[in-house]
């Protein structure tokens, strides 16, 4: 029989300090070698709950195993409770699962009886030339026989926090970035075992982060959110007889901090003269502090995990360029921060500066600092020449780097002194991908170093630059991706509360900001966008179809329902006024540097398409929640606007006005066309089009994540797979043969020559054209979700070009899928398949696949194929991969004069 996982808490990281009173419940399986391991399915499901000395029981005749409603009455603030899970099937009944913890935070704002604390002499006006200087604050109180204690904080600004010199928790630029106006996180630390008999002393230490640090290009904005930095923080102590609060009010102490300046895009100065025993002693000179309002916004305990160090990466060489500078690699490009023991510079000079700073690349032998802009990402460490133990990393910013320039560090101890701290919001890993192709492997793991340095508390479109910002086309396009990766669940939920509260409370045109939480202002138009704005609507649908969590659709459906009713301009014909500038497919290769929204398709089709898609996403959503009316009228608008973009772009034969990989694409795979016909002769001049150029890619933002999909459900996957292989420019291979170690921005970030490329908006680490990991879950592993939150799932892998094996595994909502494929002596297939307890795959075989269909939401794949139930299935079945390999480019007028392209393959061999 198969065993239980401990019960997970709603979409919650760990279960303490829980928004909601009623929690829901779910539990994976997990299964063993067992013969009743096969089709097992529940029939019922038994809780026990524990609440103080009572413990209660329920018995529920059900098949649902995920986010199953609270059996129980509503959980109070403060108040904790355990409960486990045992589930009940046809074959066999399961052990009890482990206890699993549940406790709630404080869920009225009459629950706080702190207030947040600034320091007593005023902050100076806003001034955009000048940074705040960190804060500590303090306060010294006692305690007895505690037998548990729970610290509530949060900061205007970014903090950590210690207790009795020991730091609480290990959450890094906490409490993370949201839509401050509306929305600010709290964190909840169990600190009793912090706590000790008699004199306790609480420390915070508070820096501008995101709440009134410089953000955004051109010089970017202070002070957004406020003119004051501080803190908030509420520990409760529980003894037999009490429970006792030490809250920040007047009574603290505050103190500049040692460190004189923390920005996120300019870096940190450390005086390493100014540090002092801070935490534990009055030592340095403390002065009182000031308090301020209750924040307006709702205090929110997040679903979110926190940002936390996950790796830790030792630089592979120390390099001297020709300019003479002193370089180390550390041969990735990652988000994150140096850590620096300070021994070897205990023989400096006090007052002596070591000063780093961060790039992503090098450009002819030097660090390549132009793509950053207006940002320094230079961080510098002041030495008092005595310190001889101990180590320094800053702690209030975070930079996006590969090589990192070294000025005044002894550069013998370089080597073994200095290490990188990788830094990103700590979501789990669900999602692995792994084929005979070791560059397709590199693509695939490149793809992941860049969601992990641009999930960093929200998601970015670039850690590096004077940017960082929370861009909505980026994450509308990479969603499914990123949703296979890792668990991005409470992350992504809670992101879009902020663009349905910046979307509804701060406009009332329904149109969302572009970059979420909105600190654009003036710096960018508000004025509505297709792609970008279509993410109030395709990603909590993208992210119920990945968790089948309703409440993603619930919780967002007033922003989905403003965005389409009136969010969208509009002409006579129900799509898009023309008149409107679109961004359209952003990046097109072959715009110019300077003037990446000039692009081969017509930003109009772009947005006609999309608004074509989430009408019908809309009218999907609104069936889901039972909201039947408003399901038939968005199901009829879609006819009406499908038949609209017929007419206005699709010609008799199925050609597509605009004529290109990106227009015909987003036709193939939106199900634009009238008939199969039509979906025939657009799929063939696609091919034409992919043929002619020479299996290059020619998309953007909008078409290069459909691009493969697209070939694919028209009968072509080896024209997919060719275009995967491609190694000239642009094209995904070629990045990796330059020695990208993460996704870049542009196809050509980097120029053959070694220079960057000259356009001002240069990343290498931007992770929407890595979207094509989604086609090698779905088509080359073949694992796909058909029913919401993977109840049920196709196995149905495509094999192609010269790849010899793949496998993919996902843990989902029910336990792990898994599909492993290999072709051996030329044409053996093999497939094997692990499928959850409570769920149910279809499995098709290459051979059995009448019909590619690629299609969005779910739709079956048409083949014979056959459903199993959970357990490990073997197949075996004949197929050959060099059927149509490799496809050739159509002859080009002048090849004849190209000796060097001639006869040339541009395939990247495994």
């Amino acid at each position: 029989m198969p065993s239980l996982s401990a019960p997970t808490v709603d979409q919650h990281a760990t279960g303490l300090g829980i928004g909601t009173p009623s929690p829901r419940l779910s539990w994976r399986f997990l299964l063993g070698d067992a013969e009743t391991d096969n089709d097992w399915t529940q029939t019922g499901y038994d809780l026990e709950v524990q609440r103080g000395t009572s413990t209660e029981e329920y018995h529920v005749d059900s098949s649902d195993s995920v986010l199953v409603p609270w059996p129980s009455a509503p959980l109070t603030s403060r108040e904790r409770a355990s409960v486990r899970v045992r589930a009940h099937g046809s074959k066999s009944s399961t052990e009890w699962s482990a206890w699993t913890a549940v406790e709630c935070g404080l869920l009225d704002r009459a629950d706080w009886s702190a207030l947040p604390i600034t320091s007593e002499t005023p902050v100076p006006s806003p001034d955009v030339e000048a940074a705040l200087r960190p804060l500590r604050f303090r306060k010294a109180f006692t305690v007895s026989k505690a037998s548990a204690a729970r610290l509530y904080i949060t900061g205007l600004g970014v903090y950590r926090a210690f207790l009795n010199g020991t730091r609480v928790g290990d959450h890094e630029m906490a409490p993370g970035w949201t839509s401050y106006n509306h929305r600010l996180n709290y964190e909840t630390f169990d600190v009793t075992s912090q706590l000790k008999d008699g004199e306790n002393v609480l420390a915070v230490e508070v820096a501008e982060g995101w709440y009134a640090g410089r953000l955004a290009f051109h010089g970017g904005l202070r002070r957004i959110y406020g003119p004051d930095i501080g803190v908030m923080a509420q520990l409760e102590v529980l003894s037999a007889e009490s429970r006792t609060a030490v809250s920040t009010d007047s009574s603290w102490q505050s103190s500049p901090s040692a460190t004189l300046r923390a920005e996120i895009y300019d870096g940190e100065v450390y005086d390493l003269r100014e540090e002092t025993q801070w935490t534990t002693s009055t030592e340095g000179k403390w002065e009182g502090v000031r308090t301020l309002e209750l924040p307006k916004a709702d205090l929110v305990s997040p679903n979110a995990p926190p940002v936390r160090v996950t790796q830790t990466v030792k630089p592979i060489e120390r390099i001297t360029t020709p300019a003479g500078k002193t370089i180390l690699d550390f041969g990735q490009n990652l988000v994150g921060r140096l850590r620096v023991q300070l021994a070897p510079l205990a023989a400096l000079e006090s007052g002596s500066r070591v000063v780093f700073t961060h790039a992503e690349v090098l450009e002819h032998g030097e660090l390549g600092i132009r793509p950053l802009r207006d940002a320094k990402c230079q961080d510098t460490l002041i030495v008092d020449g005595k310190t001889t133990t101990g180590e320094w990393h800053p702690n209030y910013t975070f930079h996006g780097f590969r090589f990192v320039e070294v000025s005044g560090f002894p550069e013998d101890a370089l080597l073994k002194s200095v290490v990188a701290d990788v830094m990103h919001t700590d979501m789990k890993r669900t999602g692995h991908f792994e084929c005979s192709h070791p560059k397709v492997n590199k693509l695939h793991e490149n793809t992941l170093w860049s969601m992990r340095g641009n999930f960093f508390s929200i998601p970015t479109d670039c850690p590096q630059r004077d940017e960082r910002l929370g861009w909505t086309g980026d994450i509308q396009v990479f969603c499914n991706s990123a949703s296979f990766l890792y668990n991005t669940a409470g992350m992504l939920g809670d992101w879009l509360l902020d663009v349905k509260a910046e979307q509804l409370l701060d406009t009332d045109d329904g149109v969302p900001p572009v970059v979420v939480p909105d600190i654009l202002q003036t710096l960018w138009p508000h004025a509505p966008l297709a792609v970008w704005d279509d993410v109030t609507v395709l990603t909590p649908w993208d992210l119920y179809r990945s968790y089948g969590d309703s409440g993603f659709l619930e919780r967002q459906y007033d922003s989905m329902v403003a965005w389409v009713d009136r969010g969208v301009p509009r002409g006579e014909d129900g799509l898009w006024l023309s008149t409107l500038q679109q961004l359209g497919d952003w990046l097109d290769p072959a715009a110019p540097p300077d003037k990446p929204q000039e692009t081969r398709t017509s930003g109009t089709l772009v947005a006609d398409a999309y608004l074509v898609r989430v009408t019908e996403v809309l009218a999907q959503a609104s069936a889901v929640l039972g909201k039947t009316q408003e399901a038939v009228r968005y199901t009829q608008d879609a006819h009406r606007i499908k038949t609209a973009f017929q007419n206005k772009y699709l010609t008799p034969a199925g050609l597509v006005v605009g004529d290109s990989q990106t227009g015909l694409a987003l036709a193939i795979v939106f199900d634009l066309f009238p008939s199969q016909q039509t979906r025939e002769v657009a799929g063939a001049r696609l091919v034409e089009h992919v043929r002619a150029a020479r299996f290059r890619v020619a998309t953007g933002f909008a078409g290069t994540p459909l691009i493969t999909h697209a070939l694919t459900r028209a009968g072509q996957p080896q024209m997919a797979y060719r275009m995967l292989l491609e190694t000239e420019k642009p094209s995904w291979m070629y990045p990796i043969l330059m020695g990208a170690t993460t996704i870049w921005e542009r196809w050509d970030s980097m120029l053959p020559d070694g220079s960057i490329n000259p356009g001002e908006m240069t990343s290498f680490n931007h992770y929407s054209l890595g979207s094509v990991v989604n086609w090698l879950h779905g088509s080359v592993a073949g694992v796909r979700c058909l029913e919401a939150g993977w109840r049920t799932f196709a196995v149905s892998p495509i094999p192609g070009g010269t790849l010899t094996s793949a496998e993919a595994s996902y843990e989902t909502a029910y336990g792990r899928v898994e599909s492993k494929w290999s072709i051996t002596d030329g044409d053996k297939f093999v497939l094997d398949v692990l499928v959850p307890a409570n769920t149910r795959a279809l499995v098709i075989l290459p051979h059995e696949r009448t019909a590619a269909t690629e299609g969005q939401d779910g739709r079956v794949p048409t083949g014979q194929g056959r459903w199993v139930g959970s357990g490990r299935h073997h197949y075996e079945s004949t197929w050959s991969n060099l059927t149509d390999w490799p496809p050739a480019p159509l002859p080009g007028l002048f090849d004849m004069f190209d000796p060097e392209r001639r006869g040339k393959s541009t395939i990247i061999e495994a």
